[in-house]
């Protein structure tokens, strides 16, 4: 949720910088205190941003292999280690789809394991609101590297109103990626207790026994 309120409040500075930047370009005046106040505004939120994605990126990793570490105390034919679910973000080539094959393997082996125990699951638990999210992550991040090798050598202004509107498409891209990343958790949190639960009545059946 924090990284969506930065990404709208991203997004507006950015068009504050495509304002100056067309003012600019049609011959407006800028003075030197406009342009050191939006320059300064850019850099606090770049960097504002920047630690505030890293521990959110980290929270993410932390639950994520907690989750599939969880689902691994149920399910004995998971296709990858509890380690993969962490270490698989960090793997060039391979951080392109094992992220997002976990990911499916967790609602997938959840609801089928829940539904043969004659658990009742919500509809919107499904993998569509994950293949969604595995696609906005893909674009988001294409987009940020084009901002940012852009960004280093441009020098006119149509290049900066490129890298500036680039941006800007990045952070309505990272607010539709924010709002579903926290659907994909919330709905697996919301089902994840039931795993339990199961376990729990058959130790109690077992003991019965």
């Amino acid at each position: 949720w924090i990284v969506l309120a930065l990404e709208i409040v991203s997004l507006i500075s950015g068009y504050f910088q495509y304002d100056l930047l067309q003012t600019a370009a049609n011959g407006g005046e800028i003075s030197i205190e406009s342009a050191d106040s939006n320059d300064t505004r850019e850099q606090l939120i770049g960097v504002i941003f920047m630690i505030v994605y890293i521990i959110s990126a980290v929270t993410f990793i932390q639950w994520f292999r907690r989750a599939y570490y969880n689902l691994h105390q149920r399910v004995n034919h998971l296709s990858q280690t509890e380690g993969w679910a962490a270490g698989s973000w960090f793997v060039p080539i391979v951080s392109l789809y094992r992220p997002y094959q976990i990911m499916k393997e967790l609602y997938q082996e959840t609801k089928e394991l829940l539904v043969k125990k004659g658990v009742s699951l919500n509809e919107n638990f499904a993998t569509d609101s994950v293949g969604w999210w595995w696609t906005l992550w893909i674009i988001n991040n294409v987009i940020g590297q084009f901002v940012f090798r852009y960004s280093l050598k441009a020098e006119s202004i149509d290049e900066f109103t490129t890298s500036t509107i680039a941006s800007m498409i990045g952070n309505v891209v990272g607010i539709l990626l924010s709002i579903i990343t926290v659907k994909v958790i919330k709905d697996y949190a919301n089902v994840e207790p039931l795993l339990f639960e199961i376990k729990e009545e058959e130790e109690e059946t077992t003991t019965s026994a």
